[in-house]
């Protein structure tokens, strides 16, 4: 087994694209990259612990690859915005990917590269990549939201702009 661990804004939003994906075992909602040991959901919203609201995959790498997994992540949130995602600002929403290892670097740096080179977005790609140093599981009621409250999660991307900017710029491949 290998792991990933992402952020791309609400975490809410990063679960569902990877739950379905062959190789996948396991993604689970938490704070990654900060200073403060245990952090809460509360205690991250204030934007004083360094942490981002993130997920970390468990995957298979003898069924899927790291380069799979950001091809996945790539299209459930804007790689162009670093201050937050749609209408959630702040630090702690802040887009990052946090490489395990130097072969995950260079994927996430060889990934980038690619998708400015095809110009997707209108604005080059930004999404910090970080050593991974931490990662925290979010409270239960956060994990597997869009199964647990379907009506709001589905609510949250549209009215958030989430699934629009991803609809134009991928079409509906992660419904």
């Amino acid at each position: 087994m290998a792991y990933a661990t992402l952020a791309g804004g609400c975490f809410w939003c990063l679960v569902k694209p990877f739950t379905s994906y062959p190789g996948i075992e396991n993604v689970v909602s938490g704070y990654s990259g900060g200073h403060t040991d245990n952090p809460t959901y509360e205690s991250v919203s204030t934007n004083q612990t360094g942490h981002v609201e993130a997920v970390q995959i468990t995957y298979n790498s003898e069924i899927t690859s790291f380069e799979n997994i950001l091809d996945v992540y790539f299209k459930t949130f804007d790689p162009t915005d670093n201050g937050g995602q749609f209408f959630d600002r702040g630090e702690h929403y802040e887009p990052a990917i946090f490489y395990h290892d130097e072969n995950q670097k260079k994927a996430a740096e060889a990934k980038i590269q690619q998708l400015n080179e095809q110009g997707i977005f209108n604005k080059p790609v930004i999404t910090p990549i970080k050593p991974y140093k931490n990662f925290y599981p979010a409270e239960t009621y956060h994990q597997d939201y869009y199964k647990k409250n379907p009506l709001h999660y589905e609510q949250y991307q549209r009215g958030s702009g989430r699934k629009n900017f991803i609809e134009k710029h991928w079409g509906k491949q992660n419904d």
